[in-house]
């Protein structure tokens, strides 16, 4: 059977036109860096306060993951822990379209109202290092387990004090998530056996704030004259309380360890002030939350346990119960490692 020329045209007209649309919307789709399609997000990145190195790191993290994605990290903060100053920042975002806040949260519940508030004009919310009320969030980016965090601290205070005597722990502020969770995990590794002859007498706050943790750290040693040790799960406490022990000379008799840089807390080492402590990766954070921040602007994530998305260098992540997606395992430092890190 014959095909007239006529009949032919329209119908390589018809092809030509489906191969040039489908040709366009490969290339809209094409995939960004690490293979994930980038729609130029714009992100608020809001720590509990602005000005110390772990949030700055953060900052550093969250950059580079914008960098390759091709979106936009706008950082800032208030100057002191204050759930007010916080509640400004997530309403100034909303008002200024960000797609997304990626917050360290100071108080969990008093967020919280702002932050629904927020998702409800459509701008999702993350949280990052400090939980908020997870009905607030969508997803939240932990540097390590909970669990793991609270225990090491405690081991390692274990060993210094050779598992006898009396200790403290010198918290940031009565309100702070994470400290709380980390306490809480402490309190459960206490009750191990191997801690039975160590009492843990008090538990003060300095507000993540030099002055008052320097204050606390000082009244800590006049109350407890037999005082063994100091656990401070915040890196403005762990220096203060270092200090504080150098100062009245007591190093080697009152054991400090908790959360804190090896920048910071490099020379107490090398002192031998500070046997051991442990961290994170701050900088991995800041990357793993603004991943998790895209991957939610764009849909992928709804925070599901079980789903799965690419966390470019720190490489798939699958989502916990709760809406958690973890970085990784804490960092023991010591005299040993200590010169291997830098930040």
């Amino acid at each position: 059977m014959q095909v007239s020329k006529r009949a032919v045209i329209p119908v390589l007209l018809v092809l030509v036109t489906v191969a040039l649309v489908a040709a366009a919307q490969a290339r809209t789709e094409a995939p960004a860096a690490h293979g994930v399609a980038s729609k130029g997000y714009k992100f608020f990145l809001l720590p509990k306060f602005v000005g110390i190195d772990p949030f700055t790191q953060s900052n550093q993290g969250a950059q580079q993951a914008a960098k390759q994605l091709g979106d936009t990290v706008k950082y800032g903060g208030p100057s002191k822990p204050d759930v007010g100053q916080q509640i400004q920042f997530i309403n100034n975002a909303v008002q200024q379209r960000y797609d997304a806040i990626i917050i360290s949260g100071n108080d969990p519940n008093a967020l919280a109202p702002a932050l629904k508030k927020a998702a409800r004009r459509g701008t999702k919310v993350v949280s990052f290092d400090a939980d908020v009320a997870p009905t607030a969030r969508t997803i939240f980016a932990r540097p390590a387990s909970a669990q793991s965090i609270g225990a090491v601290e405690v081991v390692e205070l274990g060993k210094q004090m050779r598992y006898t005597g009396q200790f403290a722990i010198l918290s940031a502020t009565p309100t702070s998530s994470n400290q709380n969770t980390w306490i809480g995990f402490m309190k459960k590794e206490l009750k191990k056996p191997r801690y039975k002859r160590m009492k843990l007498v008090k538990i003060a706050y300095g507000n993540d704030d030099p002055t008052k943790s320097t204050e606390e750290a000082q009244a800590l040693l006049t109350a407890y004259p037999k005082l063994k040790g100091i656990i401070s799960p915040t890196s403005v406490g762990l220096p203060a309380a270092a200090r504080v022990v150098q100062q009245q000379r007591k190093c080697g008799k009152v054991n400090i360890t908790g959360l804190g840089g090896p920048n910071q807390m490099r020379a107490f080492v090398k002192k031998g002030c500070v046997k051991s402590f442990a961290l994170w990766s701050f900088v991995d954070l800041g990357y793993l939350a603004t991943r998790a921040a895209d991957a939610v602007a764009s849909g992928r994530l709804t925070g599901v346990a079980g789903q799965k998305f690419d966390a470019g260098r720190l490489g798939k992540k699958t989502v916990e119960p709760g809406g958690i997606v973890t970085t990784g395992q804490p960092i023991v430092f010591n005299r040993k490692n200590i010169d291997k890190y830098h930040f």
